[in-house]
């Protein structure tokens, strides 16, 4: 008896355990994509550039331990794969740059079934350049007239407009605006500002300014002014 007990426990520790946690030495795969969000200067549209982020290292968790255990690279279309795994839980991760320079984790957690592939949701990184800062957008609307008679409306496409902290004299930075009739001024800090634009006086043609206040109060966010602007050009 004392012989078959001790053959019942050698097979049994020569037996893959069935309580095995997620890692390395399964049939599993988790894979995603990573792509980099870059805040051009110009967005009219306010819709960010993002691109995939090639060759940028992702990081993946095994269950609930401490540190990641392994990583890899992002191929030329931002994708990444992490083979050979254990059911259980994942998490992947990626970091982001603020615009101080600090990197900070976006992370991703999926649930893998024995043998199948789970798909991580896209990871969004940012560059650093805008993120963590505000934008204020507007849209501006002309009317036309030519030696006091009008001659016919639209988005006012290229038209000038400018942007000055509540209390200054002087605006801080100038765009014109998109063919749709939008402008956007990126990269703002938390406080009041004024954002104006010329209107010309139909009679004379002296142009004079209209203004819009509107208060950033935290940052990353997108603002947009109450009102569109709708100004008269002389052409």
């Amino acid at each position: 008896m004392t012989r078959l007990l001790m053959a019942l426990l050698a097979l049994a520790l020569l037996m893959p355990s069935c309580n095995k946690g997620p890692g390395e030495g399964g049939t599993g795969t988790v894979q995603g994509m990573v792509k980099l969000v870059h805040h051009p200067d110009d967005d009219y549209t306010l819709t960010p550039d993002t691109m995939v982020a090639a060759k940028t290292d992702v990081f993946i968790i095994y269950g609930d331990e401490a540190y990641f255990g392994n990583d890899v690279e992002t191929n030329a279309d931002g994708l990444y794969r992490f083979e050979y795994l254990l059911p259980g839980s994942y998490t992947v991760f990626s970091y982001s740059t603020l615009p101080s320079g600090e990197k900070v984790a976006v992370s991703e957690t999926v649930e893998l079934q024995r043998g199948a592939v789970a798909q991580v949701p896209t990871l969004y990184i940012h560059d650093g350049k805008a993120y963590g800062t505000s934008v204020v957008k507007g849209r501006v609307h002309a009317s036309y007239y030519h030696n006091g008679s009008w001659r016919g409306e639209g988005w006012a496409y290229e038209h000038r407009v400018y942007i000055r902290r509540a209390g200054d004299d002087i605006p801080f930075d100038d765009t014109r605006v998109g063919p749709d009739g939008y402008f956007a001024f990126q990269k703002l800090q938390p406080g009041e500002y004024e954002v104006f634009t010329a209107s010309d006086d139909i009679a004379t043609e002296i142009p004079d300014f209209v203004f819009q206040s509107i208060v950033v109060d935290e940052a990353g966010q997108v603002y947009e002014l109450l009102e569109q602007f709708e100004v008269i050009i002389n052409v």
